[in-house]
């Protein structure tokens, strides 16, 4: 049984991910998916980029936050 990869969550689904950031902030990414497909294209751009984290909270949530660019 193969598992579909996410290209902005990887093997974690997206649902069970929210983002933390932005003006979406506190929805899921496969809420972003379906409501603003130009933002998860940007989602797509920040994952590949290596500018945006995971973090598994203690409530066995993720959360998706970008991360801060360095000079």
């Amino acid at each position: 049984m193969s598992q579909v990869m996410s290209p902005v969550t990887g093997i974690i689904e997206e649902e069970l991910v929210t983002i933390h950031f932005g003006e979406h902030r506190g929805k899921t990414v496969k809420d972003i998916q379906e409501i603003d497909p130009e933002f998860y294209q940007k989602l797509i751009e920040l994952s590949e980029s290596g500018r945006s984290a995971l973090r598994r909270g203690m409530n066995r949530t993720f959360d998706l936050f970008q991360k801060p660019v360095s000079l």
